[in-house]
């Protein structure tokens, strides 16, 4: 992956989506994807993102969270951005809420390349000005046109 344009469409990316909880978010992470993506469900998504964030809070610190999972029927990584309207809980280990998401989808088998672009977008969303830039884009499309604009 060079740049986020890479594995982020405009129809997965979102600014100013519902919070109210984990849970909740996964649901509508879950439907923006499978809605672009038909040939990925729903449930195997939303229970994807589920079980691995059992495993360990994906939230960063700073109000982002890097949810990513590896699921077998996605046929390249795809990426999902967005921003919350309010803030919501994220178990991350400043405690702060998380407003700023990247979730990232990956094909089963491709474990280091999982790893690598979750390394690229972690070092990408670690630049505060950034995130900044992303939080006050106003609408879905100045949103992707921030992010897919950023080099990786």
């Amino acid at each position: 992956m060079q740049d986020l344009s890479d594995i982020l469409s405009p129809a997965r990316t979102v600014y100013g989506a519902p919070g109210v909880s984990k849970k909740r978010l996964f649901e509508t992470v879950a439907k923006i994807i499978s809605d672009d993506q038909p040939e990925l469900d729903y449930d195997d998504i939303f229970n994807h993102l589920i079980a691995r964030e059992k495993l360990g809070s994906t939230g960063l610190g700073g109000g982002i969270a890097i949810p990513h999972c590896r699921a077998g029927r996605c046929p390249k990584p795809l990426g999902t951005l967005l921003t919350l309207a309010d803030p919501i809980d994220f178990d991350a280990p400043d405690d702060h809420p998380v407003d700023l998401l990247f979730v990232l989808l990956v094909p089963e088998e491709a474990h280091q390349e999982h790893l690598d672009i979750l390394a690229q977008v972690a070092r990408l969303f670690s630049q505060r000005d950034f995130c900044q830039r992303l939080r006050d884009a106003g609408d879905d499309q100045s949103l992707f046109r921030l992010a897919s604009s950023q080099s990786a």
